[in-house]
């Protein structure tokens, strides 16, 4: 039985919705059983920082899901933004190079240094789970989607960045070369007993992607979605930590 006690600092519970009222009724049903709350383009096009302001309220943490990708300076200033909202963890596009990589990893370390407060995590995106190889071929991207994501994995850590987001095919790859400190956030992840993959290519179930080395399982549609989402979430905290 999952107490609200034993939150499991593994999940991340996607707020893929378009509104501020939905997503604070779910932070509320959710919080007592959540540690992190995913924010991405919707809702924050939507609604903004008040919605991070509401998750902290509820004692719950927030990954920033932007996808920073610019020119290195505009990067860096905007994960520097993310940083003095107390996030714990963002990201930014692989793609966008390791010069943009190295300057906002340095920037997000000096300004939480700056202000005294915790250093949010900065991941890489490397190849979205919604893309097969044949999906990379028209852009020009050759190779096994594996290979390419270890590359771009191989140029985050070198540029100072904490670790990436890949697929949970990737995981133990990742973490064979790079090591067990260097943070792998996967999306894609559908229980056994979610419907669908919905657009997700590259997929795994929450106690699949834990044993594979996840440090952190994404988790939206199958959670908000659901009928009675407080259940649903404490299907899945009960299958990791089986």
């Amino acid at each position: 039985m999952i107490k609200k006690r034993n939150k499991n600092p593994k999940l991340i519970v996607a707020l893929d919705v378009d509104t501020y009222r939905k997503a604070g009724r779910l932070v509320k049903a959710l919080a007592p059983y959540v540690q992190v709350f995913k924010v991405g383009n919707i809702l924050f096009t939507q609604c903004g920082p008040k919605i991070i302001q509401y998750i902290h309220k509820k004692g719950a943490k927030v990954f920033l899901d932007l996808k920073y990708f610019d020119i290195p300076n505009t990067v860096a200033n905007a994960a520097a933004e993310a940083t003095k909202m107390g996030v714990y963890m963002m990201n930014m596009h692989a793609l966008a190079g390791e010069q943009c990589m190295k300057l906002t990893a340095k920037t997000v370390r000096q300004k939480a240094k700056e202000l005294h407060i915790f250093k949010p995590i900065l991941v890489a995106v490397t190849i979205l789970t919604s893309m097969k190889e044949e999906d990379l071929e028209p852009l020009g991207i050759e190779g096994p989607v594996d290979e390419v994501v270890t590359k771009y994995a191989k140029l985050a850590q070198k540029a100072g960045v904490d670790g990436i987001v890949a697929s949970p095919l990737e995981i133990i790859k990742i973490k064979k070369k790079f090591g067990d400190n260097f943070v792998v956030v996967t999306p894609g992840i559908r229980p056994e007993w979610a419907q669908t993959a919905d657009d997700q290519k590259r997929v795994m179930t929450p106690k699949e992607a834990i044993e594979a080395g996840s440090d952190f399982i994404v988790i939206g549609r199958p959670i908000i979605q659901a009928r009675r989402p407080v259940e649903a979430v404490k299907k899945i905290l009960e299958e990791i930590q089986e």
